[in-house]
């Protein structure tokens, strides 16, 4: 099942590109599923009618779904949750204690779990997933690598510790301050999950984002480091979708300064992406109902298939030359001194300004010294001694 990941700053129109594209697809013959993951869910406001948690046929061959987080997290989190909010104070508020202890990244990830349960019907060729916006996004892919932290460091240890614990001061106070076994098996159930999800994000046979982004500066600074994260992270992104350009017919008069600065800002788009970018023209009225995504679906793709990859890209990738082995990471937009590159362990540290990843080595190369880091032409160089 293709997978077409729509994010953006708020605001931008990722919502209606992501119908469009839904539409655009079914019209090439694809079976479509469209699902919201942004807690803010708008699907329904932009067809114009009710989209709720169960998916709903909004078209032939189109189904779309606004996915209740909550309901997910309950599915896997109630046990985790139970325990953590034992160790806060004794009356606090439980509302409160639900939002307190949600991990930044997890709601997301736990609602991009429809895209699994949805490939597992059968019944669909392409699933587009309306994203929050990119700040959430980016927590969510920060996260499955927290997790795989400690579970390779610090579960089992904990496990062990827990049950050494519990015969000793099971009767005492602090007795609840230790996890029961359904805890532990909680958590690893939650960290199959996060990690299946991980793998249908990671995998560039299947996955593109697409990155939706207005000609404002403002807008077109943040999509640059969106697009450098998701690389960083290993999300493929095969299209920059550059949306309310204004048209010629309205460029003039009054206009006119605000297409002189559109025209210097889509040359700066041009310049920082290595995609193709598809432009969408400001709409005469506002996109709205199913006509006018499609006749957005038209204006943006014309002949071509939304479903297909748009670019062939591995953003992430080890290479073998010269008897080296180097480790290339796209990060278009990113500077010299945004960047920093180590080793701890037998794994990579890389940061890009406030985005980390810590990289686990293949064994071949695991424990080798970094030698030569060279950022050139948009992509990380990490070369590794032999």
């Amino acid at each position: 099942m293709r997978v077409l990941v729509f994010t953006g700053k708020g605001g931008v129109g990722k919502t209606t590109h992501a119908l469009a594209t839904a539409f655009g697809a079914a019209a090439h013959g694809h079976r479509v599923c469209v699902l919201s993951a942004d807690p803010a869910h708008s699907l329904g406001d932009a067809l114009g009618r009710s989209v709720g948690a169960r998916a709903v046929a909004i078209a032939p061959g189109v189904v779309a779904r606004e996915v209740n987080a909550q309901e997910e997290l309950d599915r896997s989190w109630s046990e985790i949750q139970r325990w953590l909010r034992a160790l806060l104070r004794d009356g606090a508020d439980e509302l409160v204690a639900e939002e307190v202890l949600v991990f930044p990244g997890l709601e997301e990830l736990m609602a991009l779990r429809a895209v699994r349960e949805a490939e597992a019907t059968g019944e669909f060729d392409v699933c587009i997933v309306d994203c929050a916006p990119t700040g959430a996004t980016l927590r969510m892919l920060r996260f499955p690598d927290a997790l795989r932290i400690f579970m390779e460091n610090f579960f089992e240890l904990e496990r062990r510790g827990v049950r050494l614990l519990r015969p000793l001061i099971a009767r005492t106070q602090a007795g609840r301050l230790l996890p029961r076994e359904e805890f532990f098996e909680a958590v690893e159930r939650l960290y199959g999950e996060v990690e299946d999800v991980r793998q249908i994000l990671l995998d560039e046979t299947r996955t593109s984002a697409r990155l939706v982004v207005n000609p404002a500066r403002v807008v077109v600074d943040e999509t640059r480091r969106s697009f450098a994260y998701l690389c960083l992270y290993g999300v493929a992104t095969d299209a920059v979708i550059v949306n309310r350009l204004l048209p010629p017919e309205a460029a003039g008069g009054w206009f006119a300064r605000w297409a002189a600065k559109e025209r210097a800002e889509l040359a700066e788009i041009e310049a920082s992406f290595p995609v193709p970018l598809l432009l969408a023209p400001l709409q005469p009225s506002e996109v709205r109902g199913e006509a006018a995504l499609r006749a957005l679906a038209d204006a943006l793709y014309a002949e071509r298939d939304p479903a297909a990859r748009f670019v062939e890209t591995r953003p992430f990738r080890f290479v073998r030359a010269g008897g080296r082995t180097r480790l290339e990471i796209d990060l278009p937009g990113a500077r010299k001194e945004e960047l920093e590159v180590g080793l701890r362990g037998d794994e990579l540290f890389v940061r890009v300004r406030d985005a980390a990843r810590r990289i686990a080595l293949p064994a071949s190369i695991a424990g080798r010294a970094v030698g030569r880091v060279r950022l050139q032409a948009g992509t990380l160089r990490i070369e590794f001694e032999p």
